[in-house]
């Protein structure tokens, strides 16, 4: 009888800094002159061509064949379709991001992103004309971001943020994560939703795969609420929060990777994890 083949196991020093991505990317600084919009008509074309006709057909293939994805809820962004929103979301795999463009749809979305996601040569302005937004690594440049960030909502966009930040592959937990990532829908009494992905048990035609599928839970829109930025801020992180926590922990979670913290890790004393 064949050996079962043990679970990858990975060790981690901090749930808020360490990226377990596996890309090593040389950023790209970016300051207040970086072309976030640009307004040509050419370029308005080429982005819409470029995005339905040929990336959502793609991204769908690939979401449906090789991620197993499947929704849940999906529905409850039907209300939000007349205006714009912001969608968070856990971020546990390198195409996680064809997540909001799947759930939005026929929506346009915008992925705010890391500096990294514009860095590789000759992929930036494609990555542009698809829609991301990446984060200024200059402060000078914060206050552009957010105007960038105010015209794609009141276009009636969708923002599509990660606010773990960093990458851990079939991760079935959720991140502890700040309310920075909040200010934007705070700031703009904008509606906001989660989404939190979680792992199954492929079947049917694909169990063979022995990567678990991936199912996005989508939950019911959130409405800012408070006496002001700072505390709208707070109150929409705690229920997003709160809603990722919630459904990661019912149902079907496969742990097809394992992760050890550093410190449990030398409790062993270097035995087998």
């Amino acid at each position: 009888m064949p050996r079962k083949k043990k679970r990858k196991t990975i060790v981690y020093k901090s749930l808020l800094e360490d990226d377990f991505a596996g890309t090593a990317i040389k950023k790209e600084e970016i300051g207040a002159d970086f072309p976030y919009i640009r307004d040509s008509r050419a370029w308005k074309i080429c982005s819409w061509l470029l995005y339905y006709l040929v990336a959502i057909p793609i991204v769908y293939g690939i979401s449906k064949l090789h991620l197993g994805m499947r929704f849940e809820n999906r529905k409850s962004l039907r209300g939000l379709s007349s205006g714009g929103y912001f969608l968070y979301c856990n971020h546990t795999h390198l195409l996680d991001v064809f997540i909001v463009p799947l759930a939005a749809f026929p929506k346009r979305v915008y992925t705010v992103a890391g500096a990294d996601a514009v860095s590789i040569r000759g992929l930036k302005r494609l990555v542009m004309l698809l829609g991301c937004l990446p984060i200024p690594t200059k402060l000078t440049a914060l206050s552009r971001y957010k105007e960038v960030i105010r015209r794609r909502y009141e276009e009636g966009s969708c923002i599509a943020i990660f606010p773990e930040a960093h990458i851990w592959p079939y991760y079935t937990g959720i991140r502890p994560f700040g309310d920075t990532s909040f200010t934007y829908p705070a700031q703009l009494d904008a509606p906001v939703a989660a989404a939190t992905v979680t792992y199954r048990r492929r079947r049917g035609l694909f169990r063979f795969c022995r990567k678990p599928g991936m199912t996005v839970h989508i939950g019911p829109p959130i409405y800012s609420a408070g006496t002001g930025p700072r505390k709208k801020k707070t109150v929409l992180r705690d229920q997003v929060y709160t809603y990722m926590c919630k459904t990661a922990s019912e149902g079907e979670n496969i742990a097809y990777i394992r992760y050890v913290s550093a410190e449990e890790a030398g409790a062993k004393n270097g035995g087998d994890l």
